[in-house]
């Protein structure tokens, strides 16, 4: 690819990218889960800061796509490509084969000098695959996390292995990641220990709920329609926050995470167990057989971003098992239960706020049981500094970037 000249004067100390060249560094950045989308929002609102360099274009392959749409309106974003790729029945083979020859024409009429994507989805593979054929720099955010473990979290660990195999630079959120990449002969100059930018979403998501008094009294009369009196049991009762959706949970995993639910919450009836469950019927037909008739447990739809940002400030405790919880949870001193049996990010882990518990189902019970009435062992978890970040990791993913492609 023919590299563009630029002349860009400075990267002043205010962050504000100046320059006195029309052409400015073009940036693509292309998601298409929610939870992509969740952490690249800051990256969007940086480059935004820096319009007057950078032009940046934003594609979604709404590989979710109700889900997605909920965070592209809460935060004012509206794409200039959309592949609107969700189909009924579609498997990894046929949401890889679409996102690669989807973005073919788009970064062949863009033509990016660089494209940005995130994680581990088949999105960000692909996307990176298709740059590579066009000889496009790719930047990876949230590089490096690894449990060299093909199969857990599966496929999300070998994704973010190709991912980081194509990519030109990898923004590892952590020391940790950065030290994988390097066992891998990653060149450090490539390499950028960043934070991680949920937690940049994070502090956004929290400004707005404490700035919107009205927000949230939307969101409670909302959480009403599911869980009757919710304003009392915020006020009264504890509450475990549940989630759950892996793929490798399917199965056994499901029928062991449900019944120790269903143990702890007749043993604990002053205790609410909020459960947004995922549509998947793998998920679905476990959780209502043997939840739905449990009247401490409430199983409600999967909840927009900010809803689900204002159940975590008010839960007690987080049981899950998904990535990103694992991020955010110990952001708002909550300790978390993650029900896999490896992680990818052992950061919070090590920090104390984190714990695996698998899916075993006493050793579900056990933990969480010690987390309600044993409040020495529930303060060392909710005490733990959160390792992710200080809610910068954009700025610096922006100013690497200029410094790469603004010379």
């Amino acid at each position: 690819m023919q590299q563009k000249q630029k002349k860009i004067e400075s990267y002043n100390t205010h962050n504000q990218l100046m320059t006195n060249n029309p052409q400015k560094i073009k940036i693509l950045l292309v998601f298409g889960t929610r939870p992509e989308a969740i952490k690249m929002v800051p990256l969007i609102k940086e480059f935004e800061k820096q319009r007057n360099v950078f032009e940046t274009k934003i594609c979604v392959t709404a590989q979710h796509r109700e889900m997605l749409d909920q965070v592209l309106e809460l935060f004012t974003i509206k794409p200039d490509y959309d592949l609107n790729l969700m189909k009924a029945g579609q498997d990894l083979y046929d949401v890889t084969a679409r996102v690669l020859t989807g973005m073919r024409s788009i970064l062949a009429e863009y033509s990016p000098d660089a494209v940005l994507v995130h994680g581990d989805t088949a999105t960000s593979t692909a996307t990176a695959l298709a740059a590579y054929y066009q000889q496009i720099p790719v930047g990876h955010v949230e590089a490096g996390l690894r449990t060299n473990n093909i199969y857990s979290p599966w496929p999300e660990e070998m994704n973010r292995q190709l991912t980081g195999r194509i990519a030109t630079w990898h923004f590892a959120p952590t020391p940790w990641a950065a030290k994988n990449l390097l066992k891998e002969n990653v060149k450090e100059e490539t390499i950028l220990t960043t934070g991680n930018t949920v937690v940049d979403t994070l502090h956004l998501a929290v400004d707005l709920l404490k700035n919107n008094p009205e927000k949230q009294n939307q969101i409670i009369t909302s959480l009403n329609n599911y869980i009757p009196d919710f304003k009392i049991i915020q006020e009264t009762k504890k509450i475990i926050l549940v989630t759950g959706h892996r793929r490798e949970n399917f199965g056994e995993g499901f029928l062991n995470i449900c019944n120790a639910i269903k143990e702890v919450a007749i043993n604990n009836p002053d205790v609410a167990f909020i459960y947004p469950v995922h549509l998947n019927p793998n998920v679905q037909k476990p959780v209502n057989d043997i939840l739905g008739q449990q009247s401490n447990v409430y199983l409600i739809p999967p909840q927009d971003y900010l809803p689900f940002v204002f159940l975590m400030q008010n839960a007690n405790i987080v049981l899950t098992d998904s990535g990103g919880i694992q991020e955010e949870a110990p952001g708002l001193g909550k300790p978390v239960l993650v029900m896999r049996d490896t992680t990818e990010r052992p950061e919070a882990v090590d920090a104390g706020t984190v714990k695996l518990v698998g899916t075993n189902k006493q050793v579900i019970v056990d933990e969480v049981e010690k987390l309600l009435n044993d409040p020495e062992y529930y303060h060392q978890m909710a005490r733990a500094n959160n390792p992710y970040g200080d809610g910068k990791a954009a700025e610096r993913i922006v100013k690497f970037l200029f410094q790469k492609l603004g010379k």
